[in-house]
């Protein structure tokens, strides 16, 4: 599985990725751990993990590895908003798309994340499973609800990725550590220094606060890296 995994994203990073890892110091030597990025559109996943030099295990919603619902989700998330296709012809492809995207995505390891409490526990035992073997996940907890921010076009983040430090911390009395990650439109992805799950607070406290810090550490990233671009921009025209 990981043989066919590196030769996937080496594949990806050759023919749509190709960009720049910034932050190579602040990578974890081993796991486990956790990584959280933006999203932004296919682009974020993609980016992430190309750039990344680590085995990842992404989350993913559960509709992409259901061959029942794959075809749906595509048409509705990819087909229709992003390629522009309309019916019938959005289905035809979304349905063609669906029979190579789901045994794809079975066969690189994604975890599934369902709707509801009792199925989201499937989620966490994968999860934890991984990240008792030493694994990394790759997670993008933006809220697609919600507007997005101005500035960065992120939805602001929900908390329930920082629940995998409690059941973590639980089973081995040991603190997680979250990576953030910054997933930008020129190519670029940086990785920022690792924040740990504190068993000190009340979880929905620590909830809170690693939701709020890594998020903010993102949008920093990310603000950072828009700026340097504008700021290259304005040195070439002088």
């Amino acid at each position: 599985m990981d043989i066919f995994y590196w030769l996937a994203v080496g594949m990806l990073d050759a023919i749509y990725w190709g960009g720049l890892l910034e932050g190579y110091e602040n990578l974890p030597a081993r796991g486990p751990a956790v990584f959280i990025a933006n999203h932004l559109g296919p682009r974020g996943p993609i980016g992430a993990v190309c750039s990344i030099p680590r085995r990842l295990y992404p989350w993913i919603v559960s509709d992409m590895v259901e061959a029942a619902q794959a075809a749906a989700y595509l048409r509705k998330d990819f087909v229709e908003p992003r390629l522009g296709l309309k019916p019938p012809t959005s289905i035809t492809f979304s349905q063609a798309l669906a029979k190579i995207t789901v045994p794809l995505l079975r066969s690189l390891g994604c975890v599934p994340v369902y709707k509801g409490y009792e199925q989201m526990r499937q989620t966490w035992a994968l999860s934890l499973g991984l990240l008792l073997r030493g694994k990394y996940l790759l997670i993008f907890p933006e809220d697609a609800t919600l507007p997005p921010d101005p500035l960065t076009g992120f939805n602001s983040f929900q908390r329930a990725f920082a629940r995998l430090g409690e059941i973590y911390y639980e089973r081995t009395r040991q603190c997680l550590p979250f990576y953030p990650v910054a997933v930008h439109g020129s190519h670029r992805v940086r990785v920022g220094e690792p924040i740990r799950y504190s068993p000190l607070n009340p979880p929905g406290v620590e909830r809170s606060r690693l939701r709020n810090l890594i998020e903010a550490a993102i949008r920093r990233m990310y603000l950072d890296m828009e700026g340097e671009g504008a700021l290259g921009l304005i040195a070439a025209r002088k």
